[in-house]
């Protein structure tokens, strides 16, 4: 693993692609985590697909906190290390973990969004991976990136992923300008995205642009976990309108009384590893 080059490619396109970097056995117990999380839906889950069609699109957050497996592959993993190497930080936070599941036949999408202006956090030392457990293609919804939109100096205002979620009204309070109607002009961006077998990852700048396709398979799943890090400059920022201030996570995070500029290192944010 070429950590020079991993670092110049996030820095220079805002993404890049590791293959075989999580051992097989991670794998296999994640696998399973993930179907036990299916059948048991958690307090912040999200069904994103409507009840009349078909597929499944399901979203969860901080899985961690209730399911021993994603705890353990979040925390005792190379992730964390990894992480550390990426961001040049002397200490890795864990910030939460995303569940985003499309079972075949599922057409609803991810819209083009940036993830920094969802989060209640300011700072440089962020990243995101995101791990597929099935084989990934254009077809089952891979994620597309716009390569080096991490540099475009711009924060656009959070996208719901389903207009029945509640978080529509919340992104409004931001006033920030919505994405670019990225889809109707796609040959005027320099769009990455990679096929993934189980083990591979792609690891992802807070600011690039990024998106996916439903899953369009008629009998292969899309199992993605998305791990969000935060390195030794990053402080907590009350600004409205962040995924926080949604009422379901006042359940599953009651101890959420951050001040602006505030260290996130805490029991709800820890601090999992240190050069």
């Amino acid at each position: 693993m070429n950590i020079d080059k991993i670092k110049h490619d996030y820095n220079i396109n805002g993404v890049t692609v590791i293959r075989n970097a999580i051992d097989a056995h991670w794998i296999k117990e994640m696998q399973t985590a993930i179907d036990t999380i299916l059948d048991n839906p958690g307090l912040a889950s999200i069904e994103y697909t409507p009840n009349q069609n078909k597929g499944r699109y399901y979203g969860d957050f901080f899985l961690w906190m209730r399911n021993k497996s994603f705890k353990d592959f979040a925390f005792n993993s190379n992730l964390p290390q990894l992480a550390g190497k990426i961001l040049d930080s002397n200490n890795i936070n864990f910030f939460y973990d995303q569940l985003l599941v499309k079972e075949p036949n599922t057409k609803e999408p991810t819209p083009w969004h940036h993830d920094l202006p969802y989060w209640p956090l300011n700072g440089n030392d962020i990243l995101s991976f995101w791990v597929g457990f099935d084989t990934v293609t254009k077809n089952t919804g891979a994620v597309k990136y716009i390569k080096g939109s991490h540099k475009w100096g711009k924060f656009y205002a959070p996208a719901s992923f389903s207009k029945k979620t509640g978080y529509d009204d919340i992104y409004k309070r931001m006033g920030l300008d919505p994405v670019p109607d990225i889809n109707s002009n796609i040959d005027n961006y320099n769009i990455l995205s990679w096929d993934l077998e189980p083990g591979d990852i792609t690891i992802h700048h807070p600011l690039v642009l990024h998106g996916s396709s439903g899953n369009f398979s008629t009998n292969i799943r899309r199992r993605g976990l998305a791990l969000r890090y935060i390195g030794d400059d990053v402080t907590w920022d009350d600004r409205p309108g962040t995924f926080i201030s949604n009422e379901k996570f006042k359940n599953i995070l009651p101890q959420l009384n951050f001040k602006k500029g505030e260290s996130l290192n805490s029991a709800l944010f820890p601090k999992i590893w240190t050069c």
